[in-house]
């Protein structure tokens, strides 16, 4: 049973604006802590102090002017990519704390990129929603889990077998999160660096701009098909001590959260699914409080309407 008295709440159009406020300044205050290293953006240098040994969560590129830490997925591939290293279990603890602790609300409130594309995905166009073509929308779900196979495990380990140096593939090829907050800072900053961006950085510029544009039209496309650190932390999703939980005793089957759900989740019927991003907008729609987003187990919301008799009240 659930003890105490709940503060009164909102009605649901009212609390969404809110929730949606107190997540963005979460993003923004922690992205700007993350990458406070301001002199880095003006020098067009990268900060080399003891900080950046460590990880941070999200896809917070190391090559970024200001950030004070390193990204997990780059350093993943790193310790792969080192026939002389074996692979670094700090990298593996680091993940699977975060993602035993949140899951993939990383994603949601602590990704530098991730907060980007919800900025351009709130300019007023004509939306679409890839979710409504089951197939293609399906398909597109496994994009993730194969460019971690291939990109961040596979090209990276290959080389090893022979005692060569693999590289990092994803945040060289891929990335568009270390093109926006790296590369095109350090470039314009930076004169010496100019003359090193060849056809990579072209290549990469384009596929940025091709994720910044899908942006606008979709709810974070990045985020949904092509983050292999999102689908590492999806892994835990299921499992993660911060979840989503649903009273379905509650339920009245209205739709709202799955309407208002950016990364196209059935909340009720699968509310802990690898593409949840924690973000806590479907909780902030419901009419009737039945969904529940933090620290807890699904056990006490679902007996919150039941009583004593085991009768639903």
């Amino acid at each position: 049973m659930v003890s105490g008295k709940e503060k009164p709440r909102l009605p649901f159009k009212q609390r969404l604006p809110r929730q949606q406020k107190q997540r963005k300044w979460f993003q923004g205050l922690f992205v700007l802590g993350t990458n406070s290293y301001l002199a880095g953006f003006f020098k067009g240098t990268i900060y080399q102090g003891p900080l950046k040994n460590a990880c941070l969560p999200g896809l917070n590129c190391y090559s970024c002017p200001g950030s004070l830490g390193s990204c997990p997925l780059g350093a993943l591939q790193g310790s792969i990519s080192n026939p002389n290293q074996q692979i670094s279990f700090y990298v593996l603890g680091f993940l699977t704390l975060v993602g035993g602790l949140v899951g993939r609300a990383v994603c949601g409130w602590a990704c530098p990129f991730g907060l980007v594309q919800d900025w351009l995905h709130k300019i007023p166009t004509p939306k679409w929603k890839p979710e409504h073509k089951e197939l293609l929308h399906k398909l597109l779900l496994q994009l993730k889990y194969l460019l971690l196979l291939l990109f961040v495990v596979l090209l990276p380990f290959l080389p090893t077998v022979t005692g060569q140096y693999g590289d990092v593939y994803f945040c060289k090829y891929i990335c568009p999160s270390g093109t926006l907050f790296a590369g095109i800072p350090l470039l314009s900053v930076n004169d010496q660096l100019r003359p090193l961006a060849g056809w990579l950085f072209s290549w990469k510029g384009l596929l940025l701009f091709i994720f910044l544009s899908l942006s606008v039209q979709i709810s974070r496309p990045f985020c949904r098909y092509v983050c292999p650190l999102g689908a590492i932390y999806g892994f835990f999703n299921r499992i993660s001590l911060y979840r989503v939980r649903v009273d379905h005793a509650a339920c009245t089957g209205c739709g709202n959260c799955i309407r208002q759900c950016p990364m196209a989740v059935t909340v009720p019927a699968d509310p802990n699914t690898a593409e949840c991003i924690r973000c806590g907008e479907c909780a902030a729609v419901c009419p009737t409080h039945a969904i529940k987003v933090g620290f807890g187990h699904l056990k006490e919301v679902e007996m919150k309407h039941v009583d004593q008799s085991g009768e639903t009240a």
